[in-house]
């Protein structure tokens, strides 16, 4: 998959492994990805997905501090939490409004399999163990599955990265695995450490 990481990302990774602000930042990041997924949704459906949405990425930000405490990169963490995103998406006939292509959802579990194996996940169950209680459902569009114009469907599914974590950095150079983490991280540059919306 192929992903963007910058100064934000790794200020939320600081913040949420720090205790009393990860709470703060936990709820910005919910905020953010269910503005973002539900601005990509049909029009016609994207209030009925908001509370859905608000709810399973409780659960990934959940995934997301287990991945970092186990090791994972924050790239690789945070990848793991969209592919959950897409699972989830594919299960609901959400097409519009996944990243990868229907045909490479396999490719991006088995990436993570020992992961996703550990905590319980699924592409069936893409929150496994992180699953909030009384996750809201929403009304799926399974028949956009079958949508033989895949393209006009899946208008926001960026196909060909499978086989790793591709990251595109602020100047735009794509690298696999993505940086370091920097020495001068500022947890004050984390969403919902201000009001800021800026888009992941």
């Amino acid at each position: 998959m192929k992903i963007k990481q910058n100064v934000r990302h790794w200020a939320a990774k600081k913040a949420l492994t720090t205790p009393g602000l990860d709470s703060l930042v936990h709820t910005g990041l919910v905020r953010l990805h269910t503005n973002i997924f539900v601005g990509k949704a049909d029009e016609n459906h994207r209030e009925e997905r908001r509370e859905h949405l608000d709810g399973f990425f409780d659960g990934t930000i959940d995934a997301y501090t287990a991945a970092l405490e186990e090791g994972y990169s924050e790239a690789e963490a945070r990848e793991i939490t969209h592919i959950q995103g897409n699972f989830d998406f594919y299960n609901h006939g959400w097409v519009e409004m996944m990243e990868i292509p229907t045909d490479e959802l396999d490719e991006h579990y088995d990436r993570y399999e020992s992961f996703f194996e550990r905590h319980g996940i699924t592409i069936d169950e893409p929150l496994g163990e992180f699953e909030p209680e009384d996750l809201p459902d929403a009304p799926a569009t399974i028949d956009r599955l079958d949508d033989s114009e895949a393209d006009l469907t899946q208008p926001n599914a960026v196909g060909g990265y499978a086989d790793d974590v591709y990251v595109e950095d602020a100047d735009g150079e794509i690298t696999t695995g993505g940086a370091d983490e920097p020495d001068d991280v500022d947890v004050s540059d984390a969403v919902g450490m201000s009001d800021s919306t800026e888009s992941e």
